[in-house]
Order: C-alpha cells, then sequence, then structure tokens
C-alpha cells in the first residue's frame, strides 16, 4: 500500500495546487457571505473528489484483465494519454499566463461572494470536473487499480488521495472559522499573490506531473 501512496502523492498535490477552487476559496472567505458560504462549497468540494477519484478507480477495475501483459500495456497507454493532456494543458497555460483572459477572473467568480449554501455547495462539487481535475483523478483511479490493493487498502488511500488534493481549501476554510480576526489580512494577501502567480504556478504543476504520468505509463510499456 505504501508503494501506491508514494504514486498517489504527487498526484494530490497537483490537484491541490489549482488556482481555481483555491481563489474561489478566498472569495468566499473575505466576503460577507462566508458563515453561509464556506463550509457547504468545502463539503461540495471534498464530497465531489472523493466520488471522482472512486469512480475512476471503479472503471480502471473494468479494463480487459484477462491478459496480463495485454492489460498492464492499455493501462500503460492510458497513462501515456492522461500524462501528454497533462503537459499540454500546462505548456499551453504558461503560454497564455500573460494573456488578459488568463490575468482576470472569470465573471462566473466574481459573483461567488454572494452564494448561499446550497449554491456555494453546487459550485464545489462542480469544480471537480474541470478538465484538470478529470485527469488527475483518472490518472490516481489507474495507480490504485494497479497496486493490487484490498478493499481496506483502496478505502485508505481514496482518503489519503482526497486529504491531499482538497488540502489547500480545506486549511484555509478550517482556519478561518477558528482565528477569523488573525486570517483576515492573510487571506487578502493571499488572494493578492495568487490573483498574479497562480496561472503560472498551476501550469508548472501540470507540466511537471503530466511528465511523470507520462514516464510511470512508459514503463508500463
Amino acid at each position: 500500500m505504501w508503494h501506491a501512496l508514494v504514486q498517489l502523492l504527487p498526484v494530490g498535490l497537483a490537484a491541490a495546487v489549482s488556482s481555481v477552487p483555491i481563489m474561489v476559496t478566498l472569495l468566499i472567505l473575505v466576503s460577507d457571505k462566508r458563515d453561509q458560504a464556506a463550509l457547504p462549497y468545502l463539503l461540495g468540494w471534498v464530497i465531489g473528489a472523493a466520488a471522482l477519484v472512486t469512480t475512476a478507480t471503479i472503471v480502471a477495475g473494468l479494463l480487459p484483465n484477462d491478459r496480463p501483459r495485454e492489460h498492464e500495456e492499455l493501462v500503460g497507454v492510458i497513462q501515456v494519454v492522461i500524462g501528454g493532456a497533462l503537459g499540454l494543458l500546462g505548456l499551453t497555460a504558461l503560454r497564455l499566463r500573460h494573456s488578459e483572459r488568463a490575468t482576470r477572473l472569470p465573471g462566473w467568480m466574481t459573483r461567488v461572494d454572494s452564494l448561499d449554501s446550497g449554491p456555494a455547495f453546487g459550485v464545489g462539487v462542480a469544480l471537480n470536473v474541470r478538465p484538470k481535475a478529470l485527469l488527475l483523478t483518472a490518472a490516481a483511479g489507474l495507480i490504485l487499480h494497479t497496486a493490487s490493493l484490498v478493499a481496506e487498502e483502496t478505502l485508505i488511500a481514496i482518503v489519503f488521495f482526497t486529504v491531499v488534493a482538497t488540502s489547500t481549501v480545506m486549511a484555509p476554510v478550517l482556519l478561518t472559522y477558528l482565528a477569523p480576526a488573525r486570517m483576515e489580512p492573510r487571506l487578502n494577501a493571499a488572494r493578492r499573490w495568487l490573483g498574479a502567480n497562480g496561472p503560472a504556478v498551476t501550469a508548472i504543476t501540470m507540466l511537471v506531473i503530466g511528465i511523470l504520468i507520462l514516464l510511470l505509463g512508459l514503463t508500463h510499456l
């Protein structure tokens, strides 16, 4: 199981270092709707992540397995495709990081500070179905499938991945509830920093993790 957790860690960290859900978190936490929206948003984000990686693991288990060598090659090809797609997304994001579209907030994001609990939960769930998140959870599902874990170990690994992947949303929400006055200036500073540097950090992370997943896939070919 430890081998699987080691492989899951960078994938989970790549999911955690994503500027969109983190920026939404910061916008909610500095808004007047914080008490109504922050926890529902966090719950939606965590539940969505756990559901996706569980689904990815189940789907990976449906891959043809009657011929072990062909099965291993199929897993490798899928990982190469996922890694290549992540790398391509990372390169594209790097190229566009200084464009006007990349530096300004999308229209929908400027309205998250007015969300009530239900819509906030829905936004948390919906952010899990972005292309980057889907590719990373697919990669995590393949890692769990190839690890050949028993049910209890698979559950532990899914919880581990979910905690790592959602940590950058979970931590500021929980810390703000524990010490709102101390967190307020830090949240505003983090929002300014993320607005300036978030796209580049996310792009570089996607590129590096894409290469790692691609190399992992090549080991199965």
